[in-house]
């Protein structure tokens, strides 16, 4: 790993949007003390700041060709991208909001509170309805494991693999994946990020950027998000920062604990709404039958990603780590600490599962 001059710029971006969000969170906690979860945010912001110290360090050395990849890496992640959202706000105060005072008084902080009441008393009417939401919330958590998961095979497996394009541009099927992944997935980032500073700017009052948040984007919130997550960061920007670090492991690691995050948690939590009928504890809203729903969904998608990803692996070595990242999603659900399991699930299943993995 050799440190290459023109990352800098992602680096020090990644680092100033951490301090941004660490300054939203001071304001939201004074504002909203029984809402806004700082635990979570004080996590975010350590997440912000390692991924810029991270950044320039995945790729496995350093080359002529991977300098040009990480060059036009740099520049779609700060340039491309804010340009593309500066557009978008630009289209929505221009055509959208600007001499239209009907469209700001729709678009306000109360105005979504109660959109997001209404969908809330009909999703408590409705069981099915609950399912069909959390279905729907969970699909948006999968988006940012799925997509990486199909980039690197895109990378490894039909690039090298069956094009050979590995040749002609003088860097591996790997090193090209780690490309992809770090250009979209932080773009990505960026994206959900930017949405977030501009609906979190409720908490200036007059000088609140709210009104420029599009329809669509908070249709979809009302949709996706828990009524705490109206004062803090959504969770697929924390989910996506968490997977930056476990990213340096090998890549069936990688694999496996971001699905857990996803898919173990999503089968606790759709079995338990389902069938679960005994609570545990008593006063949590968690439900045995939602515990071995997500152990057991956790372990299947771990052994699926190690088998596939890490085919080098004995089978009891591979059953042995998958195990490993069930039993520690499991402690975690049982465990409901203050911090979002969305951060957790993948930062403590890649670790344990790294080391066994590294010294069985």
């Amino acid at each position: 790993m050799v440190y290459n001059i023109i990352t800098l710029p992602v680096s020090l971006f990644f680092i100033a949007l951490g301090c941004g969000q660490l300054f939203y969170a001071i304001i939201l906690k004074k504002r909203y003390p029984k809402e806004h979860n700082f635990n979570n945010s004080i996590m975010v912001f350590v997440l912000w700041i390692v991924t810029g110290v991270l950044y320039p360090f995945f790729y496995s050395k350093y080359s002529e060709n991977i300098g040009w990849f990480q060059t036009l890496s740099t520049i779609l992640i700060c340039m491309l991208t804010p340009f593309i959202l500066f557009v978008i706000l630009s289209y929505q105060y221009l055509f959208v909001s600007r001499g239209k005072p009907e469209t700001k008084e729709r678009r306000t902080l109360e105005a979504f509170i109660k959109k997001f009441n209404k969908k809330k008393g009909e999703i408590k009417v409705h069981t099915s309805h609950s399912i069909y939401t959390d279905v729907y919330r969970k699909s948006w958590h999968l988006l940012p494991a799925g997509v990486i998961i199909l980039l690197w095979i895109f990378a490894v497996y039909i690039w090298a693999g069956i094009w050979k394009e590995d040749q002609i541009w003088g860097i591996t099927g790997e090193d090209f994946g780690r490309f992809l992944v770090l250009t979209v997935g932080l773009s990505g980032v960026l994206v959900f990020a930017g949405l977030d500073y501009l609906r979190l700017s409720y908490i200036f009052d007059e000088r609140s950027l709210y009104h420029l948040l599009p329809d669509v984007v908070s249709n979809l919130l009302a949709k996706t998000i828990k009524e705490n997550e109206i004062y803090e960061f959504t969770k697929p920007t924390a989910l996506a920062l968490a997977f930056v670090p476990i990213f340096l492991f090998p890549f069936g690691v990688f694999a496996a604990s971001a699905l857990i995050a996803v898919i173990g948690d999503a089968a606790a939590s759709l079995f338990g709404l389902k069938y679960g009928k005994r609570n545990f504890p008593k006063k949590s809203g968690k439900t045995i039958v939602g515990y071995i729903a997500g152990f057991l969904a956790s372990f299947g998608v771990s052994f699926l990603a190690l088998w596939i990803f890490e085919s080098n692996l004995e089978t009891v070595k591979i059953i042995i780590l998958s195990f490993g990242g069930a039993f520690m999603f499991l402690i975690i659900d049982i465990w409901s600490p203050k911090i979002d399991d969305n951060i957790l699930n993948p930062l403590c299943c890649a670790i344990l599962i790294g080391t066994l993995y590294f010294f069985i």
